[in-house]
């Protein structure tokens, strides 16, 4: 059954969760858990995901997305093998790969893709409500997995994450107030992100990752998400407290995105 899921976090989010419910439960049918354990036992082993970002350079994940609710297409020309070669040549500390199909038209085909492409790590971004998502990321060699506290419930959260360190993957948890940051603290997460994109209004203020780092515990990876656009933005973020940094349609937006990230690491030093 899929996890309890909270649906008092807008109207954006809502739709995309109703919509990733229904697709699971279809999928679910099509392909039992029982298979996607069996898939689990040849998949490749999990690259270390929070080793990738406690480097001490400037720790990017660089993100594939070819479309999105709030810009619509970002990327005609989507390829994620040479997106994916590209980012690890400029240095990218891990990848981000979109695997929402109807509002972000990704797939798991785009991530298997990129992993085989590349030696660092991948998280699967997705809305992920249901256990058998996480099987599945596993099944298709993703490395780590985003969970939106927005989206779950306390006992849905912790559940998922215990499922996530069973299969040796940790999983990125995204936070956008500090209740939620508390949520997360509380059911055991590791790697926290602090998305700056406000998931009822899509707008994007980096006031949110100054106001909440602080609150952030020590033993934790701090992940800056969405809306950095510039080195100096990386400079000020990362004397803030912050680990690593999350980016996607700045780099997906640009002629060649692998030029433009080996451009932002530079000017971030």
């Amino acid at each position: 059954m899929p996890a309890e899921v909270n649906t008092n976090s807008g109207s954006v989010l809502d739709r995309i969760i109703e919509a990733r419910r229904i697709s699971v439960a279809h999928r679910q049918r099509v392909l039992p858990e029982t298979v996607l354990r069996m898939a689990v036992k040849s998949a490749a082993s999990p690259r270390d995901f929070a080793a990738a970002l406690t480097r001490p350079e400037i720790n990017i994940i660089a993100e594939l997305k070819k479309a999105s609710p709030s810009r619509g297409l970002l990327r005609a020309e989507f390829r994620p093998v040479e997106l994916a070669r590209g980012y690890a040549h400029s240095g990218a500390a891990a990848l981000s790969v979109l695997t929402e199909e109807e509002f972000f038209q990704g797939s798991a085909k785009d991530l298997r893709d990129a992993r085989k492409a590349c030696e660092i790590p991948v998280l699967r971004k997705d809305f992920i409500v249901d256990a058998w998502q996480v099987w599945e990321a596993r099944a298709i060699d993703a490395d780590s997995f985003l969970l939106i506290v927005a989206a779950l419930s306390d006992s849905a959260l912790a559940e998922l994450l215990k499922l996530g360190h069973e299969l040796g993957m940790e999983a990125l948890v995204e936070v956008h107030t500090r209740s939620e940051l508390d949520r997360a603290i509380a059911a055991g997460a590791r790697i926290v992100g602090v998305n700056n994109r406000d998931l009822k209004t899509l707008e994007v203020k980096l006031e949110t990752s100054f106001d909440l780092v602080n609150a952030i515990p020590e033993d934790c990876i701090a992940v800056c998400e969405s809306g950095i656009r510039d080195g100096a933005e990386i400079r000020r973020l990362r004397a803030a407290g912050f680990d690593a940094f999350l980016i996607g349609e700045h780099l997906m937006t640009q002629s060649d995105p692998a030029v433009a990230l080996s451009a932002l690491i530079s000017s971030a030093q």
